[in-house]
């Protein structure tokens, strides 16, 4: 396969193209600046710069010709203001939703975040913009005719994996350590399962792979 991540750098993003690398996968980072080539590189992927708040949409499309699949990982970060929130969380994850559509690639994989939908539309706190940006891009994507799947992690962290997990429609307050995403990401991927779900994910007890096929029942 041939695998686009958007927000390459990202700590999961990182580790996305790390197992895809490893696993014999063509992996490639979309990154916005070019001293994080060499980190990419490093990990036997494919370093991509793209600017998806400056890039037109013919572009972006161009370069996903011939993609297998697309992750959308990117995310303002943090210390960014309201207005990027915006622009990296939502607008473009529905850029790059919009140049697979152009560029024929079906298989789209979002990751989100925990209680997105729970954003309160009046507030102008940072962290309720960002739930509302990734609440709306999840939005737009799930109305693609795409092969879409949307993971919403709970509290991020740097704990080692213990590829346990639980995948719920809602799961209630949770963390999840950040490999554990991206396993959560390269199976969905690999093993295209759970294809038009959505769910939140935090760690548990039941192996990623048993945890994903019963989410691709559950949605059938």
């Amino acid at each position: 396969m041939r695998v686009v991540v958007a927000g390459g750098h990202g700590q999961i993003a990182r580790l996305v193209l790390q197992g895809l690398a490893e696993a014999g996968h063509q992996a490639v980072g979309l990154i916005r600046n070019p001293d994080h080539a060499v980190d990419l590189l490093q990990l036997d992927a494919i370093p991509v710069l793209i600017d998806l708040e400056q890039v037109a949409l013919d572009a972006l499309a161009a370069d996903l010709v011939g993609v297998d699949a697309v992750v959308f990982a990117a995310g303002a970060g943090p210390g960014s203001g309201p207005e990027r929130k915006l622009t990296v969380d939502r607008d473009a994850a529905v850029l790059l939703a919009d140049a697979a559509e152009r560029a024929g690639v079906n298989r789209y994989l979002m990751v989100s975040a925990l209680g997105a939908d729970s954003f309160d539309p009046d507030s102008t706190d940072v962290f309720q913009i960002y739930l509302r940006a990734k609440s709306e891009a999840d939005a737009d994507l799930r109305r693609r005719d795409l092969d879409w799947t949307i993971i919403r992690p709970g509290g991020l962290t740097d704990d080692q994996p213990t590829g346990l997990v639980t995948l719920a429609e809602q799961t209630g307050p949770g963390s999840i350590p950040r490999a554990d995403v991206a396993a959560l990401v390269i199976e969905a991927l690999l093993h295209r399962t759970a294809v038009r779900c959505q769910f939140e994910a935090i760690s548990g007890e039941t192996p990623i792979n048993e945890a994903l096929a019963a989410q691709a029942g559950a949605g059938q």
